[in-house]
């Protein structure tokens, strides 16, 4: 088997290094998307289908069977790979699942990033100024500094435009009209990650419903938020290897 581990906006993988230790094991693999911790090629269009089709690349590349995981944007990209193509995993995860729910409204920053002007300063704010600075605002938000002076190092103009291009597309109704095909998901076993305290990505009911519309197990993760995966990696690995040994 081989875990595969996908992150999101605006991270490296980095951020999955807590996990990584906690989960104990040598066969995890972490992808990065374009922009964010990887080369952004020219001629990336760098919306959500472009990245839907990057990781179904890299997934038919892995030979073993392979449990995918997606935080964030990641998440995303790992619900639109198995709504579209769900035989190329043996099994899928994600944090994200609720914005796929007809009645989603994307937070405050992310209608930022869909404004035109609005969106080039707030992401000119974010990621100028020193690695210090961009590892400040993430520390503030919850991750270690050593993790985010490890992500900050690798901001810069070219995330910023993944950023912009990636939210862009994804402007609603585009997250609803994709998520019609969350029934898609069922063909593969799936786990929703529930963080309580997770502003992000909608209301407790919109993901429970969504989640079922998927077929997928809900793991609670109480009091936890948006990167539980460093807040507390083993109560995230213990959720996932719980997963996984239920696969058989």
């Amino acid at each position: 088997m081989t875990v595969v581990l996908v992150h999101g906006n605006p991270e490296t993988d980095a951020i999955w290094g807590p996990l990584v230790e906690a989960l104990g094991r040598d066969d995890v693999v972490r992808l990065s998307p374009p922009g964010f911790g990887a080369p952004l090629p020219d001629g990336f269009s760098a919306t959500f289908l472009a990245y839907r089709d990057w990781l179904e690349a890299e997934l038919e590349n892995i030979d073993e069977p392979v449990d995918v995981v997606g935080h964030d944007w990641g998440g995303g990209h790992v619900m639109s790979a198995v709504m579209h193509r769900p035989e190329l995993v043996r099994s899928w995860a994600t944090d994200v699942i609720g914005v796929l729910d007809p009645d989603y409204v994307w937070h405050d920053m992310a209608q930022v990033w869909q404004t035109p002007g609005d969106g080039e300063e707030l992401v000119d704010t974010m990621l100028g100024g020193t690695v210090e600075d961009r590892a400040a605002q993430m520390f503030a938000l919850g991750i270690p500094i050593d993790i985010a002076t490890s992500i900050a190092a690798e901001q810069g103009p070219e995330m910023g435009r993944a950023i912009l291009a990636l939210y862009r597309s994804a402007r609603q109704p585009a997250m609803a009209e994709d998520g019609r095909a969350l029934e898609n998901a069922q063909a593969r076993p799936g786990l929703s990650l529930l963080a309580t305290d997770d502003p992000y990505i909608g209301s407790d009911e919109i993901r429970q419903r969504a989640a079922t519309r998927a077929g997928a197990r809900t793991e609670v993760l109480d009091g936890l938020g948006h990167w539980w995966m460093v807040q507390d990696p083993a109560r995230g690995a213990a959720a996932l290897t719980r997963f996984w040994g239920g696969l058989g």
